[in-house]
């Protein structure tokens, strides 16, 4: 018999999320299961030298404060709650979980997901000849140079499923993809097979669009101006059926929206292209169709799927040095030459330090006749970084000294934090290895393990190859920002930065496809000009996606950008003024 469809309710999109989500949305409609994702390659870098600071830590330790109240009403409710919250030590945080309901004299079932910590097992895989080739450059990990102190292979959702079959009340888990904690649930509740493709590769999409909370809610969107309680947006839900067929939504009475524009700025989000690779199944993104079906109700359909890569990531860290990072501020006139000046008294800080990477940034232009002092400041952030710390704080104690003997109008903000010291810097790199490679086991509550066997059928999934448009179409335009028709969403996958941009009017598709070739793209954004650019078409959702390789270094945890993440390049781009045909201008609101 067909069961309904599985209502799985997302609680936390990162770490450092909202931390009264959980007990907001058990006050929201009713859903199946709970999902809280809290780990990304930024967060899995900090919590790598948390764990390696304290070894039975290394989990989100507020995730039971979270948790803890709500035990009851999980109980009670008979809902299910999946997370990777245990991160480096799921298994400390699954016995802190059973010590704490216990405590309250709640009867929960506790299981934990592990193997994704292969960071005791490199050199056997090494001996073994996997190479750990590197995600972009296919360099093997013995070229890093550098010894990991994690490295965390992405495991798939089957393991999730295995507990919640077991009876799990709670599933923790490590380093699962992000995807991973919807599509477990549903697979577990319809009871899909690990051949059916295509309900796998919908229920990871579904994932895949709750998987940042609020950001399939009007978070961080574009189009914000016209979010409803934009202010604190609610929770997702995915609604999936037993074909895959999915609808988004949200908690009634909640702020935010969902609707079509929502739902595509999180489809392109931190993607590689139109093949969204999972350890259970290939996505194929360019096949999604939107339909809004009612308010705040979005369906997701026409999914396509296919067997996995025969490989998964390992997102593998290691100290490499030192960074400092330090602000200061310019006012008035001839702010250029002031930064000019801040930029030689660094290098003269510094002295002859090759191994010193520096990097000084005006951030904002004054205004012609300002109105108040603010509007006449720009930001000068000094950010270094080498191997060693001392010559770091060196520079620290040394801008320190320069009250007196720098531009006029030198301050800091002492209410803000300063840094007195410099502080370790993680490098990343993206490792492939083999799924087989891979132990993959459910630990459930009683001890009893259970080993979750790789696909059995893989295939090599490349990316297609899009052409290149040709030029615009003739005719009348106007100069307009980007922005004034199209949205944007932009991030990182490691050191590559992605955006993808589309537009809601079906008449200005052919127009930005237009717009955007590669070339496009790169007059459009000059920093872009020195780094390969990877192009493709969504025309399912008329956007056109770029990945930016390199731009963001090796990593958001180490590259000198002040944006290091990436999270506001497609802003950026939708500040660009380009040529818009005189009929599109026309039909945008006055």
């Amino acid at each position: 018999m067909t069961r309904r469809p599985v209502r799985i309710g997302n609680f936390s999109g990162y770490l450092g999320d909202r931390r009264s989500a959980l007990a907001d949305v058990l006050a929201g409609d009713p859903v199946d299961v709970l999902v809280g994702d809290y780990l990304a390659e930024f967060t899995l870098a900090m919590l790598a030298s948390r764990h390696r600071a304290d070894p039975s830590k290394g989990y989100v330790e507020y995730f039971l404060d979270q948790l803890g109240p709500q035990l009851g009403a999980v109980a009670e409710r008979g809902c299910r709650v999946v997370a990777n919250a245990g991160g480096f030590h799921p298994a400390g945080l699954a016995e802190a979980l059973r010590a704490l309901a216990a405590a309250r004299g709640v009867r929960l079932r506790v299981a934990h997901v592990e193997g994704d910590d292969v960071l005791s097992e490199l050199d056997r895989l090494r001996a073994d000849g996997h190479a750990l080739a590197h995600l972009d450059t296919g360099a093997p990990l013995s070229d890093w140079g550098v010894r990991p102190i994690a490295a965390n292979a992405y495991l798939g959702g089957w393991g999730i499923a295995a507990a919640l079959r077991a009876g799990a009340d709670v599933v923790v888990c490590g380093r699962v993809t992000d995807a991973s904690l919807t599509a477990g649930p549903a697979a577990w509740w319809h009871g899909w097979d690990p051949a059916d493709w295509d309900r796998l590769a919908a229920a990871v999409v579904a994932g895949h669009v709750v998987e940042c909370g609020p950001h399939a809610t009007g978070g961080n969107f574009s189009g914000f101006a016209a979010v409803p309680g934009a202010v604190e947006p609610g929770f997702p839900i995915a609604e999936i059926a037993a074909d895959g067929t999915a609808v988004i939504t949200k908690h009634a009475g909640h702020g935010g929206m969902v609707t079509a524009d929502t739902v595509t700025a999180q489809l392109v989000y931190e993607i590689q292209g139109p093949r969204y690779l999972n350890p259970d199944v290939t996505a194929h993104l360019d096949s999604v169709r939107l339909r809004t079906t009612g308010p705040d109700r979005v369906e997701l359909s026409g999914v396509t799927g296919s067997p996995p890569p025969p490989t998964t990531k390992v997102a593998a860290f290691a100290p490499i040095g030192h960074q400092v990072v330090h602000t200061l501020y310019a006012t008035g006139l001839a702010v250029e030459e002031k930064v000019a000046l801040v930029r030689a008294q660094v290098a003269a800080l510094l002295g002859e330090r090759p191994d010193v990477e520096v990097d000084v940034t005006a951030l904002g232009v004054p205004a012609v006749d300002p109105r108040t002092q603010w509007e006449a400041t720009a930001q000068i952030r000094v950010m270094a970084a080498g191997p060693d710390p001392e010559p770091l704080d060196d520079l620290v104690q040394g801008l320190g000294g320069l009250f007196l003997s720098s531009i006029p109008g030198f301050y800091t903000d002492t209410a803000a934090r300063q840094a007195s010291a410099a502080r370790p810097r993680i490098d990343y790199w993206p490792a492939l290895l083999a799924v087989e490679a891979v132990p993959h086991r459910v630990v459930l509550d009683g001890g009893e393990r259970l080993d979750v066997p790789p696909p059995a059928a893989t295939a090599e999934q490349a990316q297609p190859v899009h052409p290149e448009p040709g030029p615009p179409s003739p005719g009348p335009t106007r100069r307009l920002p980007l922005g004034a028709l199209a949205h944007a969403r932009s991030g990182d996958k490691g050191g590559n930065s992605n955006v993808g941009l589309w537009v809601p009017d079906p008449r200005a598709w052919p127009w930005l496809r237009d717009l955007l070739s590669t070339a496009g793209l790169r007059r459009l954004m000059p920093e872009a000009a020195d780094v390969e650019v990877v192009r493709h078409e969504f025309p399912e959702l008329r956007a056109v996606h770029f990945v930016l390789r390199g731009l963001l270094g090796t990593g958001g945890s180490s590259n000198l950008r002040v944006d290091p993440i990436g999270k506001a390049v497609g802003e950026f781009l939708r500040a660009r003024h380009v040529d818009v045909p005189v009929d599109l201008a026309a039909a945008l609101p006055r």
